[in-house]
């Protein structure tokens, strides 16, 4: 109803309306569902993808839940900006600074080009056997043993030792060990063969040791590990 030009609320309207606390922010302000503003919602990462185009985040309208901006609302904006791009790293910023061994520049084409490297020596060879062994199943197995008797025979070996430029380690142990237990078990030290279907009982334990060297990984093996003693497997020229 209007009176004197004001507008009057029935009484029946008041008593429908919710309650408003005083001071209460009457603004309307926009919904959730939908009408989220632009930008208003992301994650770190999408922000600072924004900011690696240069973009406004509250230009693009999010696609996500209650109108959070993803990933794909970026890129598909840059995509209409004609931005799309991979977009420059931290340390493309200062590229006309960063240069490499050689002069070349960081974003040289010839610098992301494939190279062929022939192998030689022992890296031939090993890659040729590392390639061979894994055709063979592998497995894992783990358990915890108590090492102090081991712990003493290493020292009673070290005090009676004669050859002082001999330095026994718990390596040639644990070979040894693995070289009793295949003869336990040799099923273990074993290669299919699938022309005859039949199995190959290995009679020689040649147990490889990977190793980091300045050169790289290398493998290299103690053949005959089964008839060697713990301190002819220390002399072998291979262990460190």
């Amino acid at each position: 109803m209007i009176v004197n030009g004001s507008q009057v609320v029935p009484h029946d309207s008041l008593a429908s309306s919710p309650d408003i606390q005083p001071g209460a922010d009457t603004s309307t302000s926009p919904s959730r569902e939908g009408n989220a503003p632009r930008g208003s919602l992301s994650t770190p990462a999408v922000r600072h993808l924004v900011k690696q185009y240069g973009l406004n985040i509250d230009d693009i309208q999010g696609t996500g839940k209650d109108g959070r901006v993803l990933k794909e609302d970026v890129l598909n904006y840059a995509a209409r900006k004609g931005l799309l791009q991979e977009p420059p790293s931290a340390s493309e910023e200062n590229v006309g600074q960063v240069e490499l061994e050689g002069g070349k520049p960081l974003l040289d084409p010839q610098f992301y080009e494939d190279k062929r490297i022939r192998l030689r020596g022992y890296q031939r060879a090993m890659v040729k056997s590392m390639t061979l062994a894994a055709k063979v199943p592998h497995f894992h197995y783990l358990e915890e043993i108590n090492c102090d008797a081991l712990v003493q025979l290493k020292a009673s070996f070290q005090k009676e030792n004669k050859d002082h430029d001999v330095k026994h380690t718990f390596l040639p142990f644990l070979i040894k060990s693995l070289s009793v237990a295949l003869s336990k078990y040799p099923l273990l030290n074993s290669s299919f063969i699938d022309e005859t279907n039949e199995v190959i009982l290995k009679g020689f334990h040649n147990i490889g040791v990977a190793m980091a060297t300045e050169q790289g990984l290398v493998v290299p093996t103690i053949k005959k590990v089964q008839s060697l003693s713990i301190l002819e497997v220390s002399n072998n020229s291979f262990l460190p």
